[in-house]
């Protein structure tokens, strides 16, 4: 087991290179079930949920291979169908191989997910919608058990409320289906947008990529050959070390970034004082004269992630005022509060809100991360904290964030990675 220790108060400078997005590779991943040829995937990034998804890949059959950033996999090979417990339990993202694999083969069983505990994130979604496809759903012994035998069928889809790991879902087993599908309130995060592209170089037509509507023409279980594909930016990594240059007031610049990606953050930042300068594939965040307070309420995307909260909570800790912070998708997302507290941060909950009173002088102390984000709020608060922090459990770090401490480092920050 690890733990970081951080010495707090000092400032930060330079530049930063942003890995490629955990959040979009990992249904890049599972399209690769899609594939009869193998699938070279660059720009991806060496975190620990990643290894764990390919893992699963090779469990059901697939070659995977992963250096320098760059994955290839080749799911000709695939041999099961069933993504077991035992791997399935590490992380959520798994159910990822339900739609594809059910596609494909007609048939699946796979694992009930773990993951973050952040609260309930149900699949229902998921299966309602391939049940609409015509798949006979079952749940056995905590698995999903599914069965198409003759194929999916394509169908009209409207989701109750947007999933994005449901809209990925169903997205990759509509490119296989018999016929077109219709699904309507989808995801619009950047994320799905690249599965949807992906698929479309591969041959796929799709209609109305990037809004909430879309019309797939299926493939009728003819299988694919993807182009080689390049992993976009992670717009959750971006702001998490936007976030870390805002609280300690520094100067610093984000590279290998889509700032379109980041509007709704840097506009709660822009609000705050600080300065964004922005090239094609840059942001850069100039030190505020006054750090103010603002209020923030999460959303689906185009609006303010629920990935970011956390991040957020910790910054508004040294704004001038009171910041009121709004968690609308999870209802068990501010577990992060007790720690910053223990910190010295002034937060009062109620319901689904959080009152955080500014100018907080935080102190550092021994804290536990719960959650994935949760441990990079922690991590933002050492950094402007007086004295030293020691961040325990950081495996939750390592799901999700490339070298966070070597950057931080290379940025000035005194932080080391130590064994328990």
């Amino acid at each position: 087991m690890y733990y970081l220790q951080i010495e707090g108060r000092y400032p930060l400078h330079g530049e930063v290179a942003i890995s490629g997005a955990k959040n979009a590779a990992l249904p890049l991943l599972a399209s690769t079930l899609l594939c009869a040829t193998p699938v070279r995937l660059n720009n991806v990034p060496k975190v620990a949920d990643v290894q764990t998804f390919m893992k699963l890949l090779e469990h059901l059959g697939a070659s995977c291979t992963f250096e320098n950033n760059q994955a290839t996999i080749d799911a000709s090979t695939v041999n099961s169908t069933c993504a077991n417990y035992d791997i399935v339990r590490k992380m959520r993202a798994s159910i990822l191989t339900l739609g594809p694999l059910l596609a494909r083969f007609g048939q699946c069983e796979v694992s009930l997910p773990g993951g973050c505990a952040i609260g309930q994130r149900p699949i229902d979604l998921h299966l309602k919608a391939l049940e609409q496809m015509g798949a006979v759903i079952e749940i056995k012994q905590g698995y999903v058990v599914a069965t198409a035998l003759e194929g999916l069928k394509g169908s009209t889809i409207v989701f109750d409320k947007v999933t994005v790991t449901g809209s990925e879902n169903i997205i990759m087993a509509a490119a296989l289906a018999h016929g077109n599908s219709t699904l309507v309130n989808v995801a619009q995060e950047p994320e799905v947008v690249q599965l949807c592209e992906v698929l479309m170089a591969a041959g796929v037509p799709i209609e109305g990529v990037g809004s909430n509507e879309l019309h797939i023409q299926g493939s009728g279980q003819t299988l694919l050959s993807f182009p080689e594909i390049c992993v976009i930016p992670d717009r959750i990594e971006a702001g998490t070390y936007l976030c870390a240059g805002a609280i300690t007031n520094s100067p610093i610049t984000l590279t290998h970034v889509r700032p379109d990606h980041l509007r709704a953050l840097t506009r709660k930042l822009l609000k705050m004082g600080f300065g964004i300068n922005e090239t094609k594939n840059s942001v850069s965040l100039v030190p505020a004269k006054t750090i103010a307070s603002v209020d923030i309420e999460t959303t689906e995307y185009p609006g303010f992630p629920t990935d970011m909260q956390a991040q957020f909570m910790a910054l508004v800790t040294q704004a001038k005022g009171t910041s009121v912070i709004d968690e609308r998708l999870f209802e068990n997302r501010f577990m992060h509060v007790s720690e910053l507290t223990r910190m010295g941060a002034q937060i009062r909950l109620k319901g689904h809100s959080a009152t955080v009173q500014g100018e907080c002088s935080l102190t550092g102390a021994d804290v536990m991360a719960t959650d994935l984000r949760a441990s990079s709020a922690l991590v933002l608060a050492a950094l402007v904290a007086q004295g030293t922090t020691r961040i325990h459990r950081i495996y939750h770090l390592d799901r999700g964030y490339e070298d966070l401490e070597g950057k931080l480092a290379k940025l000035g920050a005194k932080i080391t990675r130590l064994s328990e």
